[in-house]
Parts: structure tokens; sequence; C-alpha cells
């Protein structure tokens, strides 16, 4: 059954208008991402959501206007603050990073993103499965590009804010009962350590490995330094004799003289900014 010439003529029109009009849509989402861009860079950060918002709309295959959308949110979002319009920014920045990972699930900038907002997310109030859901995002990083430092110093330093926090906490349980109050400074006794190493040796442990990793990929990485150097003096905490708590305070003591060092280096030679 032959078709219609004036029907394959009309379809062949409609073809063509949809590709046109489809074209038009993707000008437009471009148009509107780099008004986005512009507005996000002047930190006019509701200005920008709304043209990044209609760039995806325009353009569900443009992953930029996606991932500025996602860090919009993120930059709304205030650590710590409790107002439901400020938890709504941090979860919708999460929503759409991981759209961005549901089309592209090797997406770095994706990862990187999730794992800063549920990090921003776990301190204030303290959350560990925060933390913890953080982490995995940066190790998601390392199994793509192992060579990165960041994720490894990420990995370091959440980390030391669960052992730091599991210290205070044990502290504060200890001196209500104990008839002597124990300092923040002063070495726990030695039931109190091996109940503290038991619960976050293998917490600081990783930490520490991690931590080096940074170092060896980044040899002038002081701030994964000045974390080690704080992971070490929460490991002196497990320690139950004075000559093993020396011995892990002056790997911490030797990091601080070696980050001061780095420090003073890069005063004296700064990088030239491009």
């Amino acid at each position: 059954m032959q078709r219609n010439p004036h029907t394959r003529l009309l379809l062949a029109v409609v073809l063509v208008a949809l590709t046109f009009a489809a074209g038009c849509d993707k000008l437009r989402a471009r148009d509107k991402l780099n008004k986005g861009v512009q507005a996000f860079k002047a930190n006019q950060f509701d200005l920008a959501i709304e043209d990044f918002k209609q760039a995806k709309d325009l353009d569900p295959t443009l992953t930029n206007a996606r991932l500025y959308l996602a860090t919009a949110y993120a930059n709304q979002y205030i650590p710590g603050a409790p107002s439901e319009e400020n938890i709504r920014m941090g979860k919708q920045a999460i929503q759409e990073f991981q759209e961005v990972l549901e089309k592209d699930p090797n997406n770095l900038s994706a990862i990187d993103g999730i794992g800063s907002i549920y990090y921003n997310m776990g301190g204030t109030p303290f959350d560990p499965a925060k933390f913890e859901e953080s982490k995995n995002y940066h190790k998601r990083h390392i199994a793509l590009k192992p060579e990165d430092p960041e994720p490894y110093y990420w990995i370091g330093v959440i980390d030391w804010s669960l052992a730091y926090r599991g210290n205070k906490d044990m502290r504060e349980e200890y001196n209500r009962t104990a008839k002597k109050s124990l300092k923040d400074t002063d070495p726990m006794p030695p039931a109190l350590a091996t109940q503290f190493q038991q619960k976050y040796g293998a917490l600081v442990d990783e930490g520490v490995t991690n931590l080096k990793k940074a170092m060896e990929v980044r040899t002038d990485y002081d701030d994964a330094m000045a974390y080690l150097n704080l992971l070490y003096r929460q490991k002196a905490d497990m320690e139950t004799t004075p000559d093993a708590r020396a011995a892990d305070t002056k790997l911490a003591d030797d990091l601080v003289d070696k980050v001061k060092a780095i420090k003073q280096k890069k005063m004296e030679n700064p990088t030239p900014s491009s």
C-alpha cells in the first residue's frame, strides 16, 4: 500500500519543524546556562537557580545545567541551620547531583558534590551516618581516580571527626561518675584508653592510612599533615603506657613543625596567580 505523496510531504515538514524546535531549545538552554553562570559568579544564587532550572527543562541532556543547579543549591545550604528551607536546599542539591549520576555514574563533580553536602550535614547536628555516607562517596572517587589526593584527605578528616567526637563523649561519660575530673588534655586511664581503642582504633588507622596516601600524592599537602597530627593525638589517647603515648605525641609534634615549615616556604614563594 503506497503512502500518499501529500502525507509524505506533511511528515517531512513536521520532522523539520520538530528538529528546528529542538535546536532552538538547545540554543535557548545554553543561553540560560550562560546567564545562570554569570548570576552564580555574582553570588545571585536565587536568580542563577531559576536560569539553571530553565536550561535543564529546555535541554535535559545539558549536564552542566544540572551540575550548576546542584552547586547553586549547595551554596545556599548553611551547615547546621535548622530551618526547613535550609534543609530543603541541601536535599535538593543531593537530588540534582544524583540525577547527574543516573545519566553519568562516573561524574566526579557530582560524586564530590554529594560527598561535600553529606559532610556538611553531618557536622551540626552531629550525625555519624551522614559522615559515613560522605566517606562512601569519597571512596567512590578513589575507585575512579586513585591519583587524586583530595578524597584521601576527606576520609582522614571524617575519621578524625568521628574519633574526636567519640573521645569527647567518652570523657564526659567518665567524668559523670569519676571521683577526679578528667581534663581534655589528660591521658585517659588505661581501662578507658582500651575501650576507646576498641571502639575507634580501626577508624583512626583508616584515617592515618588515607592521610599518608594523600601526602604521598601531594608531598606538600600541609592540610593533610595537620589532620594526621590530630589523628596521632587520638591514637595517643588509645595507648596504655606513657612511652607509647609519648611516641604518638612526638609523631604529631613533628608534623606540626613540618606544617609550619611548608607554610613558611609558601609565604616566601607564593604561587603565581593565573
